[in-house]
């Protein structure tokens, strides 16, 4: 009886046309040091995508463009973008100006407590964990694989893995490597 009563609640989930549980609970400081939820934030969106960056993190920084290129294309189709800033030493203002010197459209968070580093596991800027509709996580790791590892870096990616886990999270389906190794700077643990 509970096993057939758990698979009807798994089933009614599933064709909802919105979430059942709650999305995780985080509250992170905006660059006004006002405390939101993220995920609360963007309550209608189709996917949600946290990319986090670091101000002095030049493979970092190199991805600008890659994701000006990302967020004009799926903004329209109802992804939202957050920058979240890991490094607790980053003020505001640091911010600020590296919003406006790398031309980013998207939103950004700062992360001091590794609140949303630790739900998402991930260890390197840049590197993105999707969230879909349903607020579940459904690819975590790099933004592309042009950079193979530390110092050696191909010309151009051969693989587009956020865009491609996009795409098939807005269509409805499974993203087919669900995680991948980034590379890139390492978020230290400052948070004791």
């Amino acid at each position: 009886m509970r096993r057939a009563l758990t698979a009807l609640v798994a089933a009614i989930a599933l064709a909802l046309p919105f979430p059942l549980a709650a999305a995780p609970a985080v509250r992170l400081p905006d660059l006004d040091n006002r405390l939101m939820d993220p995920f609360l934030a963007a309550e209608g969106s189709q996917a949600i995508v946290f990319l986090f960056a670091s101000v002095d993190c030049p493979i970092s920084n190199r991805y600008a463009p890659v994701v000006q290129r990302l967020y004009e294309t799926f903004s329209k189709r109802g992804v939202t973008f957050w920058l979240i800033y890991p490094n607790p030493s980053e003020s505001p203002v640091v911010i600020r100006e590296h919003l406006k010197a790398f031309n980013y459209p998207v939103h950004a968070l700062r992360d001091p407590n590794h609140e949303l580093v630790k739900l998402t596991g991930v260890s390197v800027t840049p590197e993105v964990a999707l969230y879909d509709r349903a607020r579940a996580l459904v690819y975590h790791g790099r933004i592309d694989d042009r950079y193979v590892s530390l110092g050696l870096e191909r010309p151009v990616a051969t693989r587009r893995d956020l865009e491609e886990a996009l795409a098939t999270t807005l269509a409805g389906g499974r993203v087919r490597d669900a995680a991948t190794q980034a590379v890139g700077c390492f978020i230290a643990d400052f948070v004791q």
